[in-house]
């Protein structure tokens, strides 16, 4: 099979982006954290990843991925959320995955409970190949013919 990007590659372009918007003062959580987040941070979720052949040996991966933001102020989370938002729109339309660029599509946000979940896909299509396999070696036989 041809190389294929892993989704851990896609999940660090987009915290090496969120790092170089936001620095170090924002923590970014890659695994679940149950409690004692530090906050403001980030958490990058990826939701139901699918793939679906397209034409032969052409796939396309849809690769949705949720980010929550957790503010760092309770009185002005929707003001802080909503600041943090127009940052995410700019700063996560092209990551950078494998050395290549990627474009984030279908961007929206939503707040729930004081939380931004900021919605983005990095969808990409892939090719299969398959992996040859090795040659039989050679085999000969002799026939003869009896007249009758």
């Amino acid at each position: 099979m041809s190389h294929i990007v892993s989704l851990n590659n896609i999940i660090d372009g987009i915290s090496e982006k969120l790092y170089s918007e936001f620095g170090s003062s924002y923590e970014i959580y890659t695994e679940e954290v149950q409690q004692n987040l530090t906050e403001p941070c980030f958490s990058v979720v990826l939701l139901n990843p699918s793939m679906k052949q397209v034409l032969g040996k052409r796939y396309k991966r849809n690769n949705q991925f949720c980010i929550h933001y957790f503010p760092q102020s309770q009185n002005e989370a929707r003001n802080e959320c909503f600041a943090v938002q127009e940052r995410l729109f700019d700063c996560l339309e092209y990551i950078t995955v494998d050395g290549d660029l990627t474009m984030g599509t279908g961007m929206h946000g939503e707040m729930s409970d004081g939380v931004l979940c900021f919605f983005v896909n990095y969808d990409m299509y892939v090719y299969k190949q398959e992996v040859a396999e090795p040659n039989m070696e050679t085999i000969s036989s002799e026939t003869n013919v009896k007249e009758g």
